[in-house]
């Protein structure tokens, strides 16, 4: 009943409108240069299935994990395979680095430790996911937990409702913390403390060191959601932990005491795709369709865009830009000023596949509902247009992104 109930509300609510960690501290100006006009596609890269994680870029290198189970290392510069490593498991989740080794989690519920360079595994540290592997909570449920590290600990969480944490050097476990359900949100590190959202609609606080519950904040539910099933992964700013869940509400709590300072709902669908910058943090929504830019202590709208259709991934920004996809298979390029589209590049999946399911406008088909009837009908729609799950990876003048047509796309300024 709860995979009806979920369709059933985004059919619904598409109708009715035709995982890195951050400190307290104040967030410093990146260096990232602005996209101000429509880049190029500089190269482009095939892989054999749909690709949920973002690129992350170290020197020449981009990795990035696909469905089909494979790490890839690929060549920032030519586009070309460096090397890559075959998993157990679908691979939803996005790498971390940490000096010459490279930490990925596969939906085989094992975390690998890899050599960045060689792609060679220095040890792995099996989760209690079982032979099933890394558990998913529902056909929604798209991304894994990615790790984070602090002061030579890794901690991610798991299907088996745990968050580890690990000995960095060696892999040994320093601690596993039990959850009541599902913990795929990406960990957010705060002073000597971690926060980690789970399916069973509870924010937990754990301390750092010894893996002890400090607080727990529960979400207030929704009616096609009771549960209020934490999926967002929680980002920290302002001594606030903001995080998104399925009940329809961002919520700011208080990253020492555990209580709300405001919450914010969004009528049509979830708010789970946040990025902090100073004061303001950008907020992405699936079923509203909108970027929102908020006063991050109060919860005030600064200004909203109209994206025409899901966010997943948070943005990533500039000095004077933001970029987020959506998961019609279009990346937007929005100024922070006042939130005006600049620019829209489209991928090759829904230049070929959008008029499948949606007017030339892109508002829905009438006739939507024949076409889109169950969760697999979903899922083969993001896939064909080129969902963007992924956050864009910026560096120098180019721009990378993954997409469920199974490309990585590279843009040049």
């Amino acid at each position: 009943m709860k995979l009806l109930s979920l369709l059933a509300c985004v059919l619904q609510s598409a109708i009715l409108l035709g995982q890195n960690p951050t400190s307290s501290k104040k967030a410093t100006e990146n260096t990232y240069p602005d996209f101000e006009k429509l880049p190029v596609v500089q190269w482009k890269f095939k892989t054999q299935r749909p690709v949920f994680s973002t690129p992350v870029i170290a020197g020449d290198l981009v990795y990035v994990g696909d469905l089909d189970s494979t790490l890839y290392a690929i060549d920032r510069v030519s586009g070309k395979l460096r090397w890559k490593f075959k998993t157990g498991g679908e691979i939803r989740s996005t790498v971390c680095l940490n000096g010459d080794q490279l930490f990925l989690f596969s939906g085989d519920a094992i975390l690998y430790s890899i050599h960045k360079i060689s792609g060679k595994v220095l040890w792995n540290f099996k989760t209690k996911g079982g032979i099933l592997g890394d558990r998913r909570y529902d056909f929604a449920d798209y991304f894994q937990s990615s790790p984070v590290i602090s002061n030579g600990r890794i901690f991610f969480g798991a299907g088996d409702s745990r968050v580890y944490a690990l000995n960095v050097v060696d892999g040994n476990l320093l601690w596993a913390f039990k959850a009541d359900g599902i913990v795929h949100t990406t960990p957010a590190l705060y002073k000597d403390r971690l926060f980690v959202g789970s399916f069973d609609g509870n924010l937990y606080a754990i301390s750092q060191d010894r893996g002890e519950l400090l607080w727990k904040y529960k979400t207030a539910g929704h009616r096609y959601f009771p549960d209020g099933e934490i999926q967002g992964s929680p980002v920290v700013a302002n001594d606030l932990v903001y995080v998104g869940a399925r009940d329809y509400n961002l919520y700011a709590i208080d990253a020492v005491g555990g209580y709300a300072h405001w919450n914010k709902s969004f009528p049509f669908g979830w708010a789970m795709a946040v990025t902090p910058r100073d004061s303001v943090i950008y907020v992405g929504t699936s079923d509203d369709r909108v970027l929102v830019a908020m006063d991050g202590k109060s919860g005030r709208e600064l200004w909203r865009t109209d994206v025409k259709f899901n966010i997943f991934g948070p943005c990533i920004y500039s000095a004077t830009m933001a970029y987020v996809g959506t998961l019609m298979g279009k990346l937007f390029g929005i100024d922070l000023k006042d939130g005006k589209v600049k620019w829209i590049l489209t991928t090759e999946s829904y230049q070929a596949n959008h008029l499948k399911y949606f007017k030339p406008d892109d508002a829905f088909r009438d006739d939507i509902m024949n076409v889109i009837k169950t969760p697999a009908d979903f899922i083969v729609m993001e896939y064909s247009l080129g969902a963007i799950f992924s956050t864009p990876a910026i560096t120098n003048d180019q721009m990378i992104f993954s997409s469920t047509d199974g490309t990585i796309y590279c843009l040049q300024r």
